[in-house]
């Protein structure tokens, strides 16, 4: 294939748009991969962008108006998917990296989706339950004609959950005059929502970490982790690489964060949080820190699952753990890649790492459509199977070209999508 002309990666700055940051590391894997530029124009750019205003009645009787907003990124492979975001700082371009990042994440773990995301401007923890459920019915019918099970179907995200989905799916339902439960993904179990959802990303998380943990001849009974937000993902990661051995050093949320050399009790800090309004906060389980000294400290795996750019250029270089595995989307900025490589620090990308949680929403809206129900063990049984064999796919591609087990991860998914792309044609 001929050498595209066009390969200047975005200007790399200390903290990065995110969009951009995604697309030095497309442009990174396009110029390995020797990809031609109107395939690179296409797979570059949103298939649709879509902003809507929100007027919502609140408590009080007064109407807010909120901002949302959809992307579908890429409809190549099939249906577009990925979650909805509620939270103050949600940007188009964010939301635009993340729809990308999702096309990339479905394709290394070959499921047949494109990549979507979606996002409200508002602080749901300052909203009544009544107020996020008229919140999510307005976007819901601001949206009815993007989302469709054969279309563009979403999920949760921060700040949205099972609860939110219900919603999603009943408003979608009304509007086509019957009840269409694949439309959405992470819905409750009585709504169709599948067994082993809600630990599937920090499952996916676990079995990354003990295939890297395999190549780098790590032992988890002898390894220790600190695992960066304890959401979720982040919980649920570091009570599986728990029950493998590993001894979590430590852990965090928004409100600090605990370190215990010895290895903090996961299931009690589960406990805690639970009973505590959902956050750490005064949690005796360990030595308070800072959210930045975590990441900083001398444990062998590190597992970022919070929010975007927390490993930049200013803090890459402290890093002292031999191996990353991001939980979280888009942790480590474009400018920390070299870095961490030249530290010979290995990074389970994002777009791998966490695909757990795609990969089972496949499996619910599979389920949707059958018509039936699998046991849990049937699924994680499957999902391990799709996780380790994506990693080991990625991990020879990055033998292959020489490159870095993220740019390597970026290159299983370019190929496929570009191949499926000169398959299809277009205008």
């Amino acid at each position: 294939m001929a050498k595209s002309s066009y390969i200047e990666p975005a200007p790399i700055k200390d903290r990065e748009n995110p969009f951009e940051s995604m697309m030095s590391r497309f442009n990174e894997a396009a110029n390995v991969i020797g990809l031609d530029n109107e395939t690179y124009e296409v797979l570059k750019s949103p298939v649709k962008q879509v902003i809507v205003s929100l007027p919502v009645t609140m408590d009080n009787g007064k109407k807010r108006v909120f901002t949302g907003y959809r992307v579908i990124h890429s409809n190549i492979l099939g249906p577009a998917k990925g979650g909805i975001r509620y939270a103050m700082d949600v940007t188009l371009d964010e939301v635009k990296a993340l729809a990308a990042w999702m096309t990339w994440k479905c394709a290394v773990v070959d499921i047949p989706y494109g990549g979507g995301k979606g996002g409200v401007i508002c602080d749901p923890r300052s909203m009544s339950v009544g107020e996020l459920e008229r919140l999510t019915r307005a976007y819901t019918a601001a949206l009815v004609d993007v989302f469709g099970p054969d279309q563009d179907i979403p999920a949760p995200d921060i700040g949205t959950g099972p609860r939110e989905m219900a919603w999603l799916m009943d408003e979608y339902s009304r509007a086509q005059g019957r009840t269409v439960s694949g439309v959405v993904t992470g819905k409750p179990i009585v709504l169709g929502g599948s067994l082993g959802r809600v630990e599937a990303t920090g499952r996916g998380v676990m079995i990354t970490a003990m295939s890297a943990m395999q190549k780098l001849k790590m032992n988890p009974l002898r390894s220790t982790c600190a695992v960066q937000g304890f959401g979720n993902v982040g919980s649920h990661a570091a009570i599986l690489l728990e029950e493998r051995g590993m001894r979590i050093c430590a852990i965090s949320d928004h409100t600090g964060a605990y370190y215990n050399e010895r290895g903090i009790d996961i299931r009690a800090a589960i406990e805690y949080r639970t009973k505590n309004n959902g956050i750490l906060e005064g949690f005796t389980g360990g030595d308070k820190i800072d959210n930045e000294a975590l990441l900083e400290l001398p444990v062998d795996v590190l597992v970022p699952a919070a929010v975007e750019d927390v490993i930049t250029a200013k803090n890459a270089g402290n890093i002292k753990a031999k191996l990353i595995v991001e939980g979280a989307n888009g942790p480590t900025s474009a400018n920390a890649d070299k870095i961490l490589a030249d530290n010979q620090i290995m990074v389970v990308p994002d777009i791998l790492a966490n695909a757990g949680g795609v990969t089972v929403s496949y499996f619910e809206w599979v389920q949707n459509r059958l018509g039936y129900k699998w046991s849990v063990e049937r699924i994680n049984r499957r999902a391990d199977r799709i996780m380790t064999s994506a990693f080991d796919k990625a991990y020879h591609t990055a033998e292959q070209y020489k490159v870095s087990l993220r740019l390597a991860a970026y290159i299983v998914a370019i190929q496929k999508v570009a191949e499926a792309y000169r398959y299809r044609g277009g205008f």
